[in-house]
């Protein structure tokens, strides 16, 4: 339960995104400790319908902070030169039909909504 519970918050933090931004989102990159975990990660595929994609770096926070400052202080000119040492190391794709994957979400947000009664 507490995996699919992250991967439906996860789901709604998404969507209220896409909805702010007027942007459609069409993949999902994750880093740090939940994404040692496959079930998550492929369960997280299969609520949003996109790829879940996972760097070879996985505490890409860290190293973000790390090419911030360089750039700050002029190691790299641009952040077209920090792309290049970013690569993939696994990506999950869907594999849940639509009919369940509806399913599924409508009856974690029945179970939210009596969480409240």
């Amino acid at each position: 339960a507490v995996i699919e519970a992250s991967a439906y918050q996860a789901k709604e933090i998404f969507e209220a995104m896409e909805k702010d931004s007027g942007i459609h989102l069409t993949a999902l990159k994750v880093d740090g400790g939940m994404v040692k975990n496959e079930l998550l990660m492929q369960f997280q595929a299969d609520i949003l319908d996109i790829p879940v994609i996972c760097p070879k770096n996985r505490e890409t926070s860290v190293l973000g902070a790390a090419y911030a400052a360089g750039l700050a202080v002029g190691f790299w000119t641009d952040q077209s030169e920090l792309k290049k040492h970013w690569a993939v190391d696994r990506r999950w794709e869907s594999k849940m039909t639509e009919v369940h994957r509806l399913k599924l979400y409508e009856g974690w947000v029945k179970a939210v909504r009596r969480s409240y009664a």
